[in-house]
């Protein structure tokens, strides 16, 4: 008895701890929301019938087919569309024959199913709006989150096992030495629990290492994933939904939206620099200088422009003493490590706006749309085949890589395949 209560008990503990690390690694695994936001939020709304770049789901489910159809047209809508399936080439054509990204091969079954249970579950409620400050951000996504951290609740459960563990030492000891003075047997010395797990790891040398293996590996990958989505839980302004309050009531709606300014007419150097610039307050007035009242907040916005230029609409004139320089804030914040063009990708790329910003013309205020996460754009870099076609940039590496893949007409150019998730091509 003696000698087989700490056996069991540790046993017990091994088996345990092994079921915890198996099952946080099932709750490491996306839900269905997550993945429809990596995958499918920068094109579609997922519980409402407005357009963005692709139409909103709101009552997919009863306008598509029945069975596997919707299944099916997420994992290969190619597919569908050559074999001739009507309702595939019905909204292909509805939609101008913008073709929509395959999933097959990047998602499971399983990823598929738990999307769809996503859209089939009525959105969750909206976070709480903060009002501190000027930051008008909106509280952390729980969706984004995924709900209770897996680390926090691995150490939870290790606290609690070792509290167990503790009693159920006390009791085998008491136990023990109730039996040894029954027998007339002398009482056990005392001994730590460290001894005895010292004395255990050293008679399972294979199994702690194996055990130890599994730990290295998976705090690894941990650290890996946590890499992925760096900034989304530990800075409010790299998180989807910032949207901050800005000097000046400006309306990308109005300006972008209504009247048609195309956006490289305010942020001029997004065609020639990394940085897509802040319009100065010279922009403003191009148009401002002979509009003086809005159809939302009349003279009030306005007057602000004004001010920041020193300008006087009654006498038309300018005074360099009166200038008070707007201060914008910046609404899509990118960690300091982090290099990104913007001309590499509008003009090189020709990505659209829309792809990364969202669609700017239907917001009022400017918010963060995209997640922007390391994992976001290597998941962009992998699907986003290489616009080759009429593109000066790349005729060279064009006819290298037809020679090369002669014959195989299925291959995509990918971003991936030229060098696109090479980690210096981001990080310096």
């Amino acid at each position: 008895m003696k000698n087989q209560i700490p056996r069991i008990s540790l046993k017990a503990l091994t088996a345990l701890v092994f079921t915890v690390f198996i099952f946080s690694q099932n709750l490491l695994a996306q839900d269905g929301a997550k993945i429809f936001k990596q995958n499918c939020a920068v094109c579609h709304y997922s519980h409402e019938d407005k357009m963005l770049t692709g139409p909103g789901l709101k009552g997919i489910f009863d306008r598509a087919p029945k069975g596997d159809w919707l299944k099916n047209w997420i994992l290969n809508n190619e597919k569908m569309i050559k074999a001739g399936d009507p309702y595939a080439n019905k909204i292909y054509a509805q939609y101008g024959k913008a073709a929509m990204t395959v999933f097959e091969g990047q998602l499971t079954d399983k990823d598929v199913d738990a999307v769809l249970a996503f859209l089939k579950a009525p959105l969750p409620p909206p976070p709480t709006t903060s009002t501190g400050g000027t930051t008008g951000t909106t509280g952390r996504d729980p969706v984004a989150q995924g709900g209770i951290d897996p680390l926090y609740l691995i150490l939870g459960v290790i606290v609690i096992l070792a509290i167990l563990l503790g009693a159920l030492r006390s009791v085998r000891t008491s136990l023990a030495n109730a039996a040894n003075r029954a027998e007339g047997v002398a009482e056990n010395p005392e001994t730590t629990f460290w001894q005895e797990a010292k004395n255990w790891m050293a008679g399972r040398r294979r199994l702690v290492g194996v055990f130890v293996i599994v730990l290295v590996f998976g705090g690894m990958k941990s650290c890996w994933d946590a890499c992925y989505n760096i900034g989304v839980y530990y800075d409010y302004r790299t998180q989807k939904g910032y949207k901050p309050e800005q000097p000046i009531k400006f309306s990308h709606k109005l300006h972008a939206g209504d009247n048609e300014i195309a956006c490289q007419y305010c942020h001029s150097s997004v065609e020639k620099s990394r940085h897509a610039g802040i319009p100065s307050v010279n922009i403003c007035m191009n148009c401002h200088k002979g509009i003086s009242t809005g159809p939302q907040y009349k003279e009030a916005e306005i007057a602000k422009i004004y001010e920041a230029a020193g300008f006087d609409p009654k006498t038309q004139t300018y005074d360099e003493s009166k200038q008070n320089p707007l201060k914008w804030i910046k609404v899509h914040n990118l960690p300091d490590h982090v290099y990104f063009n913007h001309s590499q990708h509008v003009v090189v790329g020709k990505v659209e706006c829309v792809t990364c910003h969202g669609d700017v013309k239907a917001m009022t205020v400017a918010e963060q749309k995209s997640p922007l996460t390391m994992k976001w754009c290597i998941e962009c870099h992998r699907k986003t085949e290489v616009a080759m076609s009429g593109n000066a940039y790349y005729d060279r590496l064009h006819k290298a890589l037809k020679e090369k893949y002669a014959g195989q007409y299925d291959v995509k150019f990918t971003v991936d395949k030229i060098g696109g998730l090479e980690c210096a091509k981001c990080h310096y």
